[in-house]
């Protein structure tokens, strides 16, 4: 097949779903059948599931960021930029580069997998003074940013101030939230015998969440047993509470209690990428509608997956059941999406994505874990086996796997350190920070930019 005329393949997102896809393509179509185009702002796959032992240390950022460059089939074309918005009538993606350059990638066929972004609310100063857990940077500052209180406090005469730094707000009971308060609580604890000027007594820990019970995906008991955990370490629960405004130095709770903290660690969820509001095209609860084969019905050559997409959840009895944004069913769905494409280049027909949820996993540090496999309910040092061990085999690189097991067997061997890298800048760096959510196109902008460019063609 002519160069020219070879199928070109945009994926958009390098997560769990994007990455897989692109390796099934790499490794079912040769050179000669398709040009694969990968969009991401960074070249490697980020392991979301540790983000919270690189916030504690446990583990080096470079540990959980996969290279996309080590496959030895690795062919790829990596557009270094994040997409803005998507034409589907003209088959044009609108990408703006690290260097802030906007080009057009046109495309034959595409795969949507933008995924999330941190959902917040109408909170009075929650993006200007809350810190996220949703990116590698994100964990790596707030590591150092917690290092930080301790370190001033420490220097500190004023105990007004002293009790400031030294309480930690975490908002959101799910996943995220529990491990990120569990595994910084374990180090801010450890950080007492450095520390001797500290009183341990002012180091507190609150987790909250609107919900009224915590992670209730776990189910009753293993939702209570990790609830039992944590209040046995000293972090304050509380259920059916959120924030009412958040400042510089203190945190109001919808219950009126007032907290004085300088750290505000917001986890309560995700929602589907902005990229989705550009394509014009029908949603569930924000994420793009699509069929069981992972099209986007209406428009061809558009496949969507992750986070961004509800997909239907063959596997469930009921109606009207979509997968879960997690981790197992992305990377799976890449895989699916993979081979209906090379289905499509074939003339062959497509299948559908059937996928039976294997467990769930809650690794709450040390010895303290809560895990779900395949039904079986598991506590404490057994679950923590089972946790570690998900999340070793799930890594993609043997490099990876040997970088996460040494700093494992470090960790539990020499205990943390307590030293701050460099992140921590002078300038306050908080959730409005991180998340570029202002920089996507309208539907209509993408639409005139895309026929003004084919005008001055």
């Amino acid at each position: 097949m002519d160069t020219v005329t070879r199928p070109r393949i945009l994926v958009v997102g390098a997560g769990f779903a994007g990455v897989e896809c692109v390796r099934r393509l790499e490794r079912r179509l040769t050179p000669q059948e398709a040009r694969i185009t990968l969009v991401t702002p960074f070249s490697y796959q980020l392991y979301m599931p540790l983000l919270p032992q690189v916030a504690s240390g446990v583990l080096t950022p470079q540990s959980i960021a996969l290279s996309l460059r080590r496959s030895s089939r690795y062919r790829t074309r990596i557009i270094p930029g994040g997409a803005i918005g998507v034409d589907l009538g003209a088959k044009v993606c609108v990408v703006r580069t690290i260097t802030d350059q906007i080009v057009d990638e046109p495309y034959d066929y595409i795969v949507l997998a933008p995924g999330s972004i941190t959902r917040t609310f109408d909170i009075p100063g929650l993006t200007e003074h809350a810190f996220g857990m949703k990116t590698l940077a994100e964990a790596a500052y707030i590591r150092d940013h917690v290092i930080s209180q301790l370190d001033l406090a420490d220097a500190s005469q004023d105990p007004a101030e002293r009790a400031s730094r030294l309480q930690f707000v975490v908002v959101g009971g799910g996943y995220a939230g529990t491990e990120t308060a569990a595994c910084l609580q374990r180090l801010t604890h450890a950080a007492v015998e450095r520390y001797p000027r500290l009183d341990p007594g002012l180091i507190k820990w609150h987790l909250i969440d609107i919900a009224p019970k915590l992670m209730p995906e776990l189910g009753e008991k293993l939702g209570r047993s990790a609830q039992e955990v944590l209040a046995r370490r000293g972090i304050q629960i509380s259920l059916g509470v959120s924030i009412a405004k958040a400042g510089a130095e203190e945190v109001t709770f919808t219950d009126g209690r007032v907290v004085p903290t300088r750290t505000l660690i917001w986890t309560a969820g995700v929602v589907a990428s902005p990229l989705v509001a550009t394509l014009g095209a029908d949603t569930v609860r924000g994420r793009l509608a699509v069929t069981s084969e992972l099209r986007l019905p209406g428009y061809d050559g558009v496949f969507a997956l992750g986070d961004s997409a509800a997909v239907p959840d063959l596997s469930q009895d009921r109606e009207g059941a979509v997968c879960p944004p997690t981790a197992q069913h992305a990377s799976r769905q890449g895989r699916r999406v993979a081979e209906n494409i090379i289905a499509t280049l074939r003339n062959q027909p497509l299948r559908p994505y059937v996928h039976r949820d294997l467990g769930l996993v809650v690794d709450l540090g040390g010895t303290d874990a809560v895990s779900k496999p395949l039904g079986v309910e598991l506590r404490g040092l057994p679950a923590q086996a089972v946790a570690r061990g998900y999340h070793w085999s799930a890594l993609r690189t043997n490099v990876a796997k040997a970088r996460v097991g040494v700093s494992w067997m470090l960790n539990a061997l020499a205990g943390d350190d307590f030293v701050r890298t460099g992140f921590q800048a002078r300038k306050p760096a908080r959730l409005k920070d991180f998340e570029y959510t202002d920089a996507y196109l309208t539907a209509e902008e993408v639409r005139e930019r895309v026929e003004g460019a084919g005008r001055a063609r």
